[in-house]
């Protein structure tokens, strides 16, 4: 089975319109942001253990940049110190019913990796989103052992493998990880 994946969300949903502490800024994408993103997106190495391993390609980049600003949920990820964009990520497939979102496409230029900010995004983005919901999802391709291995830092749980067909791309294997607000909020109390 696979699970397709479209962006949908719901329009009791609306993503803020930035999310920000002293060091990154999350500013939703516009359509003039393609070109700085891809400049970064351009680089093979950064989808090197993505499913989706053409991701470096300008077309299928624009697929992917299209399907974010379809979510109205991507996010540009923008060094506040620098002034450089670092790479995007996106909330997506929100479901009022569950109380539930999802939080992925993430990528970052390569100079960035190895430097935390992965965990400051991610926890940027939980701090805000669990304001509005209780549950927040992760797909991250099966092989990414790197961005596998991050979000259990973080606490999240696996729950299962799956299939997955994001949009405008063919299905690959995806693990998917839970994260919990209780879980969340006691391993990472705000200060």
């Amino acid at each position: 089975m696979v699970a397709l994946y479209t962006n949908r969300i719901d329009m009791s949903f609306t993503a803020p319109p930035v999310i920000e502490n002293e060091e990154i800024r999350l500013t939703l994408l516009v359509d003039s942001d393609f070109d700085a993103l891809y400049e970064v997106a351009s680089d093979e190495k950064i989808w090197a253990q993505h499913p989706n391993k053409n991701r470096w390609q300008k077309p299928v980049f624009r697929t992917f940049f299209e399907g974010a600003l379809a979510s109205q949920c991507a996010y540009k990820i923008t060094s506040l110190k620098t002034g450089e964009v670092m790479g995007s990520t996106r909330f997506y497939d929100y479901d009022e019913h569950k109380n539930a979102i999802f939080i992925g496409y993430t990528f970052f230029g390569t100079r960035f990796w190895g430097k935390g900010i992965n965990p400051i995004v991610k926890a940027l983005m939980l701090n805000e989103i669990f304001k509005t919901v209780d549950t927040v999802i992760f797909q991250i391709g099966a092989q990414n052992i790197r961005s596998r291995k991050a979000i259990e830092r973080l606490g999240a749980s696996l729950l299962r493998e799956e299939e997955v067909a994001y949009y405008g791309e063919p299905s690959r294997l995806n693990a998917i990880y839970s994260m919990e607000k209780s879980t969340w909020n006691s391993l990472h109390p705000i200060q």
